[in-house]
């Protein structure tokens, strides 16, 4: 099934339930169709680790594009490393 676009990147999300900019950040990817997996760093303390290990942050939301990292729910990056406009 070929659609002439690049490959999917591989994208994941370090988060907790209640963080709005977790939240924004989730709704912005599925709005662009960016398929993602989302972790609960609330919930699972070896992610919240990795996530740290990562980023060298606790704070979330921590987003990894493709072994890039994000920090927080920074647009303008999250658009350059996914090749968005």
């Amino acid at each position: 099934m070929s659609t002439g676009t690049t490959s999917q990147p591989r994208v994941i999300v370090f988060s907790t339930p209640n963080c709005p900019f977790c939240n924004m950040a989730k709704r912005y990817l599925r709005e662009r169709g960016i398929k993602f997996r989302d972790v609960d760093v609330s919930r699972d303390a070896a992610a919240a680790r990795d996530m740290v290990r990562r980023s060298g942050q606790q704070g979330v939301p921590v987003i990894d594009i493709n072994g890039k990292i994000v920090v927080g729910f920074d647009r303008p990056k999250i658009d350059r490393l996914l090749g968005l406009k």
